[in-house]
């Protein structure tokens, strides 16, 4: 079992974040589902560096098996994140993993405490949150990086060294696709967690700041102006084929639809992969056909995707004018098979072509093309994000652990930069304006 944290918070790592730590960083998972498990997972991969000592989990069985697989001790496993609030300081660093509408109140009130924070994206889910998130972090002198893994990726590294190298010359335009793929949006969009805005955030939010936020970051300046298009078209009863029924498993139709939530579990009991990664959310782990069948015959994830109570878009686009007047469109859509983001960036002197592994450069003086593999591939949440997982994680740690501050490049000025563009977008969408920065 973990030792014992320390109880005072002199102990732990505090606003002076220069001087390297001659002993592991603790951290407290808040949140065991699929984004707090696999940091801890990362943590447990580098015992010099970090360990994980606490925990927060409102799901009796999760939280158990989490503890675990961690060897928390018992007076360290919490059910609300809330119950650190009355402990001392129990921890170096807090994983802000809990739902998306309670990130503002965890992030400011753990700041506040004293923690360093590794907040999963977004950052809340309205731009004043954002904002007093940012005010806690800078006033308490926090440590805070947002997981806008794409950053982080070996892939976007090298397009950035090629783009800062001139290999295409100044940058004219860009135009980015994220492809979330059917059975994915059906599962987090339509059945899951993020189906309606009052309970999380718009889908733009939840799923596309990494984008907005990547966009901005390759493109290396400030946006100034912002339109954007975007609506549920098609997951609502009035596209429901005739004969669906409200669960996939009383339909006759489970067979033969693309969105069946039996095929899709199902196959993730058989199968490794990420179908293997949504059947354990469904089933909170449980990988039997038993767990399987109470889960779609009485929870969300057995909803007929046409008879959901779900309410964010299934496709948007967003138009993005930087200064200096360079132009960026993005397009989000459910309607693709689970692939690779694509990427097309226009300059000067040539045109870079990326899909999250390979590059393309064509030069326009030569006309030759040279295509690099950055060797990683798998650009989902359940394929650790093409690398970006591995290496933000240990990009926070490091900073914190040797005393490199710098190495955090999705800091607080950066993310909230990328969030009032989101929510700029958001605001033209529904007024059908051009929001200016």
């Amino acid at each position: 079992m973990n030792p014992t944290p320390a109880t005072t918070s002199e102990a732990f790592v505090t606003g002076d974040l220069g001087r390297p730590l001659n002993r592991p960083l603790t951290l407290a998972i808040l949140g065991a589902g699929a984004r707090g498990a696999a940091y801890a997972d990362l943590a447990a991969g580098r015992p010099e560096a970090a360990r994980v000592t606490a925990v927060a989990e409102p799901r009796e069985r999760v939280r158990h098996a989490f503890a675990a697989r961690h060897r928390i001790a018992p007076e360290f496993r919490f059910t609300h994140w809330r119950d650190l609030l009355a402990r001392p300081r129990l921890a170096d660093v807090a994983v802000i993993a809990v739902q998306d509408a309670e990130h503002a109140a965890a992030a400011t009130a753990l700041a506040e405490r004293g923690y360093q924070l590794l907040l999963e994206k977004p950052m809340a889910t309205n731009e004043a949150d954002c904002e007093a998130i940012a005010e806690a972090a800078r006033r308490n002198g926090t440590a805070l990086a947002v997981c806008h893994v794409m950053r982080y990726t070996p892939y976007t590294v090298k397009l950035k060294h090629l783009l800062a190298e001139g290999a295409i010359g100044d940058i004219v335009s860009l135009q980015h696709l994220e492809p979330i793929g059917h059975y994915h949006f059906a599962h987090s969009f339509v059945r899951g967690n993020w189906r309606r805005e009052d309970e999380s955030s718009s889908l733009l939010l939840a799923k596309s700041c990494h984008d907005i936020d990547w966009i901005a970051a390759v493109v290396g300046r400030r946006v100034v102006r912002v339109g954007s298009f975007g609506s549920l078209t098609h997951f609502r009863r009035e596209a429901a084929p005739e004969g669906a029924t409200d669960r996939c498993v009383t339909c006759p139709l489970q067979d033969s639809c693309a969105y069946s939530a039996t095929t899709l579990y199902r196959a993730g009991l058989r199968h490794a992969g990420t179908k293997r990664y949504f059947t354990r959310i469904v089933t909170a782990g449980e990988l039997t056909e038993r767990a399987l069948t109470a889960a779609l015959t009485d929870g969300p994830y057995g909803r007929c995707v046409y008879h959901s109570d779900n309410d964010v878009p299934d496709h948007q686009v967003v138009n993005l004018e930087f200064e200096g007047g360079v132009t960026a469109s993005f397009t989000l859509t459910a309607f693709t098979p689970l692939e690779n983001r694509h990427t097309k960036i226009f300059g000067t002197r040539g045109q870079l072509t990326g899909d999250g592994r390979h590059i393309e450069v064509f030069d326009f003086r030569t006309e030759t093309r040279t295509v690099l593999d950055t060797s990683l591939d798998g650009s989902s949440a359940a394929e650790g994000h093409a690398g970006g997982d591995e290496a933000m994680f240990n990009a926070f740690l490091d900073a914190l652990h040797t005393g490199r501050p710098e190495l955090i490049v999705s800091g607080i000025d950066a993310s909230l930069a990328g969030h009032r563009v989101v929510f700029a977008a958001e605001r033209a969408r529904r007024t059908g304006t051009v929001v200016e920065l």
